[in-house]
This record gives C-alpha cells, sequence and structure tokens, in this order.
C-alpha cells in the first residue's frame, strides 16, 4: 500500500517537473518580458510629454501633450497585459483562440466606430475649452476695466462646466450603443428618472434656475465681496448650484444658490466708504470739515492711493447730535474692493490731523445738569464718594 502510494506521488512529481521543464520557463519568460514592455511603454510616454512640454510655449499646448503622453502610455500598458494573458492562458492549456476571434471580430465592426467616438468625444472637449477662453479672452479685451475681466472669469467657468459635461453625456450614450446596449430604453427611462428626480429634488432644481438668474443678471462675480444668507465674504467660485465665499478669517462659505433671497454686492463697478466722524460740541463744524477735505486731498495726491480713488471725498454735514459728540458724515468713492484700504488710511490721517489742529475727538461722558428755579439758583448737588465722606456743594470753587 504504501509503495502504490509513493509510486504515485512520484508520478505527480515527476509531472510537475516536466510541465515546469516544458511550461514555466515559457511562463516566466513571458512575466519577464511582460515587464519590460510595460516600463517601456512608460518610458515612451514620458519621453513624449516631456517632448511636448520643452517644444511648446503655451499651456494649453502642454497639457494637450501631457495628455496624448498618458493616453499612449496606458494605451501600449493595456495591449502589453492583454498579450501577455493570452500568452500565459495558452501555456495554461486554455484555449483562447475562440475568445480571440470574437475580440477581432468585435475589434473589426465596432472598433472602428468606439475610436471615431472617442476622438470625436476629445475634440468636441477641446472645441470646448477653446471657445471658453476665446469667450474669456473677448471679455477681457479691455485689460482695464476690472469688472469686465471678473464677469468674463466667471462666466467662461460656467459655460465650460455646461459644454464638458453636456459632451461626456452625449459622448457616453453613443459609446453604450456601439457596445449594444439599446439606447432607446435609457432615454425614456432617463426622462422618468429625471422627472422623478425634478419632484424629489426640488432644491437642487431650485439651485440650478437661482444660478442662472443670477449669471444671466450679472449678480454676482468672482472676485466680488458679498453678503448672502447671513454670510460675507470674497466670491471665489460661482456655478449653477452653489456661490463659494472666504470671509476675512479664511473661512470658506458654500451658499446654495436656492437659499439667496438678498444679494448685497459691495464691490460692483465701484465701491464706498462711509465715515461717522464724531468731534467735541465746542469745535467749530466748519472748521472740521475743512480739516477732512485738507485731508483727502492730500491722500488723493498720495502716488500710493491716487489711482483708487475715483473722486473727490463727499462731506454730507453735520449729521447728529449725539450724547457726547457732533456727528459729521462723509463718503468717499473708490475702485471696486480698495474701500477698506482706502478709508483706513483716511482715518489714520485725519487723527494726525486732528491732533494737530488741537481738534478733540471725545469719548463717552456725561454732563450732570440740576436745573434752575425760577430765581435761577441752582440745587445743590451732593456726591457720595467710596471713601463715605461727601463732597462740599461748592467744593469746585
Amino acid at each position: 500500500m504504501h509503495e502504490e502510494t509513493d509510486q504515485m506521488v512520484s508520478a505527480q512529481m515527476q509531472q510537475s517537473l516536466d510541465w515546469m521543464v516544458t511550461h514555466g520557463w515559457k511562463i516566466g519568460l513571458i512575466v519577464l518580458a511582460g515587464l519590460a514592455a510595460w516600463i517601456v511603454a512608460g518610458w515612451l510616454g514620458t519621453r513624449l510629454s516631456s517632448l511636448f512640454k520643452r517644444n511648446q510655449a503655451d499651456d494649453n499646448s502642454r497639457k494637450l501633450g501631457q495628455t496624448l503622453g498618458g493616453a499612449l502610455r496606458w494605451t501600449l500598458r493595456a495591449a502589453v497585459l492583454i498579450v501577455a494573458t493570452v500568452l500565459i492562458l495558452n501555456q495554461l492549456g486554455v484555449n483562447v483562440k475562440p475568445v480571440i476571434y470574437k475580440a477581432v471580430d468585435w475589434l473589426i465592426t465596432q472598433g472602428p466606430g468606439i475610436v471615431f467616438t472617442l476622438i470625436l468625444g476629445f475634440v468636441a472637449l477641446k472645441v470646448a475649452t477653446l471657445l471658453a477662453a476665446k469667450l474669456t479672452g473677448y471679455l477681457h479685451r479691455d485689460k482695464f476695466d476690472v469688472e469686465l475681466q471678473k464677469r468674463a472669469d466667471t462666466l467662461s467657468s460656467v459655460v465650460r462646466w455646461v459644454l464638458k459635461t453636456g459632451i461626456l453625456i452625449v459622448i457616453l450614450v453613443m459609446l453604450l450603443g456601439k457596445f449594444g446596449v439599446e439606447i432607446g430604453p435609457i432615454i425614456a427611462a432617463a426622462g422618468i428618472v429625471g422627472l422623478a428626480v425634478g419632484f424629489g429634488a426640488q432644491n437642487l432644481v431650485q439651485d440650478v434656475i437661482s444660478g442662472f438668474f443670477i449669471l444671466l443678471e450679472d449678480q454676482v462675480r468672482m472676485g466680488d465681496v458679498v453678503q448672502l444668507d447671513g454670510r460675507g465674504g470674497l466670491v471665489e467660485r460661482v456655478t449653477l448650484r452653489m456661490i463659494v465665499l472666504r470671509d476675512l478669517a479664511g473661512n470658506v462659505h458654500y451658499v446654495r444658490n436656492g437659499k439667496i433671497d438678498v444679494v448685497t454686492n459691495m464691490t460692483k463697478e465701484y465701491s464706498r466708504y462711509v465715515f461717522n466722524i464724531g468731534v467735541s460740541y465746542r469745535e467749530d463744524v466748519d472748521e472740521v470739515i475743512g480739516v477732512i477735505k485738507r485731508v483727502d486731498e492730500e491722500l488723493r495726491a498720495d502716488p500710493e492711493f491716487k489711482n483708487d480713488i475715483i473722486q473727490p471725498i463727499e462731506v454730507m454735514g453735520l449729521d447728529e447730535f449725539a450724547d457726547s459728540a457732533l456727528i459729521i458724515k462723509a463718503r468717499t468713492t473708490t475702485k471696486p474692493i480698495k474701500q477698506w484700504r482706502v478709508g483706513r488710511e483716511f482715518n489714520r490721517r485725519l487723527k494726525l490731523a486732528f491732533d494737530k489742529q488741537g481738534i478733540e475727538i471725545p469719548f463717552p461722558h456725561l454732563t450732570l445738569y440740576p436745573g434752575k428755579d425760577k430765581k435761577g439758583d441752582s440745587p445743590s448737588l451732593k456726591l457720595q464718594v467710596e471713601g463715605g465722606g461727601q463732597i462740599p456743594p461748592n467744593a469746585g470753587g
């Protein structure tokens, strides 16, 4: 019994050894050759990308070269992987000829159409990018119009996103048709699903519609400083669904377009900074207004600030008799988003000018007036101090 078992084990080992001698080394050679071909394919793709980067000056050409290099690299690696797999299966005794025949037949019949569809999609995506770039260039034709440039950046990003999304959807439907998938039922199902999603995702539909009108009416552009839904900040991105803000502390706020009822744009075409300047009741208002205008003239003559200020300061006059001060209201008009910079510098210079002229900027205080009787006499005031004593009525003289 033991002899028969030993003979069977010996026979199996001999068969395994024979198979290794006949096929094992071939499989090892195929794996090594496949690894070498895999490395060469990666090198060719990288080489093509580097050639485009070195010979092309513009970013679009370099990106195109990088895309082509990546496509070549992965196409060659896919071919290497398929060939190696077929050769290994053949060595393992698997009959892959029927599969190969079917694959070749499918490639002959459907391959050209798929390749043409992919090429068409690639060209369409490039054309969409070119159109968005042309739109940006057209709107950027006036390099000194900051408002037009902000609108161009906003519209070009949205147009690029819409075009690319539409092209990818069309290409996907065409490829499904090439793979034998019935397109008609998919389109019909998409319509039904879209209707169901429209009822179930009303917020999303509301966001998109609101975003469309926000862009159409040019309410918000990238680079504006706005307040939306109780949040304020610099607009970093505008889409059909939301607006992305970054506030002064660096916090990013994502505001859905459907939630926006009021848009407060603080940098549309021009900006203003409003001053509420408080001075003591004893000051001459006309003298104070003269100092304010003189400080504004000096600020507008400063090379660092004169290009940011659109027109001289507008002094509206004595606005309020406050508890502790006379409030003089004024405002200055600046280029968009420059109002805070100009306003802070104006406040600094005005403080120095007031100190130089001896004009008092009062701190909050309270004047006690006991009143007078018909004889013109005032009642005495008794003030209690912390020490527990009383201050005599005529202690001040």
